[in-house]
């Protein structure tokens, strides 16, 4: 490998009017019909937004959270909207007692549902158009119906049983007649429609004002009925969750009406002569800054060529270390960010790149602090820099991935409910505004359905660690850090690309090769898209069971098996995975006086629209 493609899955889109790029086909069209209507890129992405919580239910829902960040050409500034919702007012170390992890289903993961107070922060500071004008979308393929991707059915399939036996009312909504909905089929959400359109009628009926009528929708969804009909299930629900036992949830009515989305300051990293924008540390962005930061002091060689690969994963290995040891929320202690993304950590940390792969997991010392890392990270590492207490573990070298639920196959079990994964959207417009967003959470398959709402809550404080007195550990009103991690990146002040990807831990690897790929190597979106993904599975993942890889690499077999034979003898444990499976992708540019747009061809779901 190392070559630029000639050829691509589709055309880079290039225009002047807007584009919108997003993870599923008829979520970027609601977007795109908003531009047309004369909406600006704010009211698409949250247009784009409400659909994919109805087209994709299996990767996020209203009961999830999502960040943003995004360019106002009108004020010359560049924002985060923080949709992270926070961990109950219940949720201390001591309520999980018992247990060595929060469970990665059912409700005791619940946090506050973040997604919908963040798009409706966004549309009424930002956006133009009226709450009917971008919910309508939504309220029309829940109420009459969207086609089923696969991958859907595939979901519901591998949780049937647990949804017959366990959560009856996710069996009421996805599977109609008793059946698991067939791939293609025209499948609707009555309940959610109803909710939806519940929510739009108290906020047309509280003012004619359109501020008003967004803040009644905020309003109605976190302090009215919606906050409710929570409230009164989680009042007395026990469910079934993966640890095989029943437990209840720990969100409250209190927790839903206190809770506000809120707008931040980007993290920035200069980069190849751009300024790349990233969220604080309560979400995993900061780990793209410090990649880059890392990467700038190496001689890259070739886009696919084994030095390159192994370069980045070394390099990856060392960020996502320091997420382990340093990232939560920063309202909750000191994270040392801006020593963490400096170029003076970056060249202190350089040094550890060694010609082999590392087996450890190895955090720094920023400022000068002493790192120690939550007990699943430890465990996983022994030896580790921050893991001494723990150097009579047996290291966990597996020599292949470790094993996943294959969704529609085998006998699903509330042992075997897997994590969800993500959504992407990137918007354009004409005015010179650009977004990126990454929605995700409140998946089909984690948590039951809220009678009477038709969509399920969150399990994102499955992220938090129970490991005593760390920033990462659980406690009341704290955001877990996540690993979501939309992209914005500016030249000389004026937005160039944004850009994201689904995919839970590799995000911010997949999205780095692609940027690598165009910033570095001059490809065009579609090009740094398609090339050949590869990610590390070194670190700890942060969806339950919380297990690590230690030196594992996956890479798809289009990377050639001479690269895969020189990664091998550098000491990657290398899984070769089929051509076109690894990454999400998608983007939009502004250059040249033209707006461009790209999405990933994997999985034949994702599309850019634009002209």
């Amino acid at each position: 490998m190392g070559d630029i493609p000639e050829f691509t899955t589709r055309p880079e889109l290039a225009g002047t009017f807007g584009m919108v790029a997003s993870t599923h086909w008829l979520a970027s069209a609601a977007g795109m019909a908003v531009l047309e209507r004369g909406g600006n890129a704010f009211d698409a992405v949250v247009a784009t937004g409400l659909v994919l919580q109805v087209v994709e239910p299996h990767l996020n829902g209203p009961g999830g959270e999502v960040p943003v960040i995004a360019f106002d050409a009108a004020r010359g500034e560049t924002f985060v909207v923080c949709g992270q919702g926070t961990a109950p007012a219940a949720a201390t170390v001591s309520a999980y007692s018992g247990l060595d992890l929060v469970p990665g289903s059912g409700l005791l993961a619940a946090c506050v549902p973040g997604a919908f107070g963040a798009w409706m922060l966004l549309l009424r500071e930002y956006g133009t158009l009226r709450l009917r004008d971008v919910l309508g979308y939504a309220i029309g393929y829940a109420e009459h119906g969207y086609p089923l991707v696969p991958a859907i059915s595939w979901g519901i399939a591998s949780v049937a049983d647990m949804f017959r036996e366990h959560w009856p009312s996710s069996a009421e909504v996805y599977l109609p007649g008793g059946n698991v909905p067939a791939p293609g089929a025209l499948f609707t959400n009555p309940a959610l429609a109803a909710t939806y359109r519940g929510v739009l009628d108290a906020a047309e009926a509280a003012s004619a004002d359109r501020d008003e009528q967004i803040d009644a929708a905020r309003h109605v969804f976190y302090e009215g009925f919606v906050a409710e009909t929570i409230a009164s299930y989680l009042s007395s629900a026990e469910v079934m969750d993966v640890t095989g036992e029943r437990h209840r949830g720990l969100l409250s009515y209190a927790d839903l009406a206190g809770w506000r989305a809120r707008l931040e300051e980007p993290l920035t990293v200069d980069f190849d002569g751009l300024t790349v924008c990233k969220t604080k540390p309560w979400g995993q962005g900061p780990v793209f800054l410090q990649q880059l930061a890392l990467l700038d002091g190496f001689d890259l060689g070739a886009p696919g060529a084994a030095e390159f690969i192994h370069t980045v994963t070394e390099c990856a290995k060392l960020a996502f270390a320091d997420r382990e040891a340093w990232y939560g929320d920063p309202d909750f202690g000191d994270v040392p960010a801006e020593t963490l993304i400096s170029a003076k950590y970056a060249d202190e940390r350089r040094g550890l790149v060694g010609a082999a792969a590392s087996a450890k997991l190895t955090p720094g010392s920023p400022d000068g602090r002493e790192p120690v890392l939550p007990g699943y990270a430890a465990r996983a590492y022994p030896g580790s820099v921050g893991a001494a207490e723990h150097a009579d573990v047996t290291p966990n070298f597996n020599a292949g991935p470790l094993p996943k639920l294959d969704a529609g196959t085998g006998e699903p079990t509330a042992r075997t409910v897997g994590p969800g994964d993500t959504c992407h959207i990137d918007v354009a417009d004409r005015f010179g505004n650009m977004v990126s967003a990454t929605p995700s959470g409140g998946w089909l398959q984690s948590s039951p359905v809220i009678p009477g709402l038709g969509f399920c809550l969150g399990t994102r404080a499955q992220m938090f660690t129970l490991t005593p007195g760390l920033i990462g550990t659980i406690a009341p009103g704290k955001r877990p850090r996540t690993t979501l991690t939309p992209g914005l990146a500016l030249r000389d002040g004026e937005p160039y690309l944004a850009f994201g990807t689904p995919g839970g831990d590799q995000q911010d690897q997949w999205a780095l090769s692609f940027f690598l790929n165009h910033v570095r190597f001059g490809m065009n979106l579609q090009q740094a898209i398609d090339f050949p993904a590869f990610h590390s599975a070194h670190m700890p993942s942060s969806f339950y069971p919380r297990e690590a890889q230690p030196k594992v690499l996956d890479v798809e077999a289009r990377v050639g098996a001479d690269v895969i034979a020189e990664l091998r003898r550098r000491g990657h444990v290398v899984n070769v995975r089929p051509p076109w499976s690894l990454g999400r992708m998608s983007a939009v540019s502004r250059r040249n006086g033209m707006l461009y747009a790209a999405a990933n061809p994997r999985g034949m779901q994702g599309y850019a629209i634009g002209h």
